[in-house]
């Protein structure tokens, strides 16, 4: 099966809105491509034909960018099939045997409802449909420790764990596996990249704008649930993981899976819970919500390499500005030979990764000034990662998941370690501290989760 490309492709939820938005899209330049030519079978409730979704894929098409190769498009709408039906009703699942006809290797893409996988895996199985095929399934995978367990018996009953491929688009963008790779290419990184160098490191993950129509949602998730058990965590892993033992990826997911093994479980004093002003009046949002669009926390690792470095993590919606940034900052020299050389105020020597919007690896340095002193300024050297061209993340993984490359996926020991880390506050924890909109959190942070030095925020440098 690990060798064998997808013969079709099933997509559950395919009149949704992720669909719409990400996977449509996604289709149609693999389209062009080339690499995509097996027959695309959506499934839904409502009672549409082929023509319908058709129009559909149009839409989300001219919506994300245009069209571009009326070819490309001709050739997708040849491939696409329909299934109407109950995701309870086990006619649906024959009917989408019918409709896959002789496909032998199937990858079903569970775009739909959390509540909905265990349903879904269970009449994929029920109906032969997952003999040698792939289960692909959208984060969250789970809520907590306990639904992640057993959502994981319940997929590794019916398809082999090497078989699942738990998505998380986050894992499909160019700087983020640049990360990866900038760790590991390069050899002056790794004398100074752990607890004797490094003072802290802070990742934060900001967005200028609200739920956007999706309280309902947000109400049963959480910015804890939905960005930092894994977003964060992800790239917390990529950062701290030792170097694998090849490129293969079952290396890299073994190193990563021991850094959220190593993470100390969270505490309440570890942890502030924000919720920006005017949350609670979004549709489907509880007058009265403790729900959080804004968390802040403080992390540990209890490894050789970085025991006693303090991680910090933010991520939240409605703050000033939307980017992904991280900040590694270095302890100052052990001798201050030069008065400026510690500084009282500032920051000492770093590396930045700004991961989104655009792609920069920056390094700070001191530089003197000319003249008889010697004082200095810190100065960056900056790097400008051009884009253009780059896959979407759910072109990439999509292609990896038919194709049957499971490098960017998360692995059950993986997934069910993150959720132990963040498993006691989950539940444990104070209510939430109200914040207004464009700025960087609730004022309470400033004097509970600060590094050292402060919280980086974020420039927009086209602003």
């Amino acid at each position: 099966m690990a060798e064998s490309r997808s013969d079709a492709l099933v997509l559950f939820g395919v009149t949704g809105d992720l669909a719409h938005k990400m996977i449509f899209p996604a289709l149609y330049s693999l389209v062009k491509q080339g690499v995509l030519d097996v027959p695309v079978i959506g499934v839904a409730a409502p009672k549409w034909s082929v023509l319908d979704l058709r129009d559909r894929v149009k839409d989300s098409l001219m919506r994300s960018g245009g069209i571009d190769d009326e070819h490309a498009l001709h050739r997708l709408n040849a491939l696409l099939g329909y299934v109407s039906g109950d995701y309870n009703d086990p006619n649906t699942f024959d009917a989408i045997k019918k409709a896959v006809g002789s496909a032998q290797h199937p990858a079903h893409y569970l775009a739909i409802p959390p509540s909905l996988f265990e349903t879904v895996i269970k009449g994929l199985g029920a109906a032969h449909l997952a003999t040698h095929a792939r289960v692909i399934v959208e984060k969250p995978f789970g809520r907590d420790l306990a639904s992640a367990r057993h959502l994981n018996h319940v997929a590794q009953k019916v398809f082999s764990e090497d078989s699942i491929y738990r998505i998380d688009h986050f894992l499909g963008k160019e700087a983020i596996m640049n990360i990866l790779y900038f760790r590991f290419a390069n050899s002056f990184l790794e004398p100074i990249w752990n607890r004797n160098y490094v003072a802290n490191v802070q990742i934060t993950l900001s967005e200028d704008f609200g739920v956007e129509g999706r309280g309902a949602f947000y109400e049963s998730a959480g910015c804890l649930r939905d960005v930092v058990q894994n977003h964060l965590f992800q790239i917390v892993a990529l950062l701290a993981m030792e170097p694998p033992a090849d490129r293969e990826y079952g290396a890299v997911h073994n190193e990563k899976a021991k850094v959220f093994q190593a993470m100390r479980p969270l505490q309440s004093d570890d942890l502030v819970r924000g919720q920006y002003a005017g949350y609670r009046d979004e549709p489907d949002v509880a007058k009265n919500s403790n729900v959080e669009t804004y968390c802040a926390l403080r992390l540990f690792i209890d490894s050789w390499r970085w025991e006693g470095v303090p991680w910090y993590l933010r991520s939240g919606k409605y703050l000033a500005d939307t980017a992904t940034e991280v900040l590694v900052t270095l302890k100052p020299p052990p001798q201050r030979l030069f008065a400026d050389a510690s500084p009282t105020d500032g920051r000492t020597n770093y590396l930045r990764f700004r991961l989104s919007p655009d792609s920069v690896i920056a390094l700070a340095a001191r530089v003197k000034r000319a003249g008889k002193e010697f004082l200095g300024d810190q100065q960056e050297l900056y790097l400008l990662e051009e884009l253009v061209g780059a896959e979407s993340p759910y072109t990439r993984l999509l292609g990896d998941a038919m194709a049957g490359d499971g490098a960017l996926f998360t692995r059950e020991d993986a997934v069910e370690a993150a959720w132990a880390v963040v498993e006691p506050i989950l539940k444990s924890h104070g209510r939430v501290h109200p914040y207004e909109r464009c700025t960087w959190g609730p004022r309470v942070v400033g004097s509970k989760i600060v590094p050292e030095g402060g919280w980086h925020n974020p420039e927009n440098p086209k602003a």
